[in-house]
C-alpha cells in the first residue's frame, strides 16, 4: 500500500474528512495519512481505540512516536491522557488499549539509526520555546539536534509563517488554519517538503497546532524487513 507516498511534494489532507479502515485488531480503526508497506509500513495515521479496546503485545521494531488527542491510551506501563507525547525507540513493546475509548496521532517505521531516547511528555510538560510571531505559547516536546517536536499555541486572527530548513509536518489539534484556499479544521495534517513554509491565517478562536521540524525521511531512516 502506498499513501502520500512522495515526500517531494506538499501534502494536506483533512483527516476528519477520512473514512475509518478497520485494523486487525477489533475496535481498533485507523486514518491512513502516509504509508509505504502493508500491516508493517512506514505510516503516519490517526487511530482511534473503542472502548476496551487493545493490541497484542507487540515490538516496536522501527520505533513508535505517538500524541493523545482524544480521551486516554493505556498500556501496561500507564495512562496517557489527551496531550500526552512519548517516543518508543526501536526494540521497545507493549500492549496498547484504552478502556473508555481514545484517539491518537501514530508515526511509525521512521526513526534513524541511533535514536534511542524514550520519553512521556505528560499535557503540559516540555520547555519553553521562542515565540515565532502570532504565537502565544509554545513548548519543546523533544529536541535532539535532528529533529525539534513542539505544540504551539497561535493567536486568533493573526497569520503565522513557519520557516523550513529541513523538513516540515503539522497536525491542527484545535481550532482552524487557512493555508492557501484550504480550510483546515481539528486533525487536518500537512507535511512539506524543505524550502517550503508554512504560512497560515489563524481562525476566530486561535489554534493549537504539533509541529515537527526534521527531515521528511531521515538519510539513516531504520529500513523496513523485506
Amino acid at each position: 500500500m502506498r499513501i502520500n507516498e512522495d515526500l517531494a511534494r506538499p501534502v494536506i489532507v483533512q483527516a476528519a474528512k477520512l473514512d475509518w479502515v478497520p485494523s486487525p485488531s477489533a475496535g481498533v480503526d485507523r486514518r491512513m495519512l502516509y504509508r509505504i508497506g502493508g500491516e508493517v509500513a512506514r505510516a503516519t495515521s490517526i487511530v482511534r481505540y473503542g472502548p476496551g479496546s487493545a493490541f497484542p503485545r507487540h515490538v516496536h521494531s522501527g520505533g513508535e512516536e505517538i500524541l493523545v488527542l482524544e480521551g486516554t491510551f493505556q498500556d501496561e506501563h500507564g495512562d496517557y491522557p489527551a496531550g500526552c507525547y512519548f517516543r518508543n525507540p526501536p526494540g521497545t513493546s507493549h500492549v496498547p488499549a484504552s478502556k473508555d475509548g481514545c484517539t491518537i496521532f501514530v508515526r511509525l517505521w521512521q526513526y534513524r539509526e541511533g535514536d534511542d531516547a524514550q520519553i512521556v511528555r505528560q499535557p503540559g510538560e516540555g520547555e519553553a520555546a521562542p515565540l515565532r510571531e502570532g504565537a502565544e505559547a509554545a513548548r519543546v516536546l523533544f529536541d535532539d539536534g535532528k529533529e525539534r517536536v513542539l505544540i504551539e499555541d497561535w493567536r486568533p486572527g493573526s497569520t503565522v509563517i513557519v520557516e523550513n530548513q529541513r523538513g516540515l509536518e503539522f497536525l491542527v489539534l484545535t481550532g482552524s488554519l487557512t493555508v492557501g484556499s484550504e480550510q483546515l479544521g481539528q486533525q487536518s495534517w500537512g507535511r512539506m517538503p524543505a524550502g517550503e513554509p508554512l504560512e497560515a491565517g489563524v481562525g476566530s478562536e486561535g489554534t493549537q497546532i504539533w509541529i515537527k521540524d526534521a527531515p521528511l525521511q531521515h538519510p539513516d531512516v531504520l529500513q523496513m524487513p523485506a
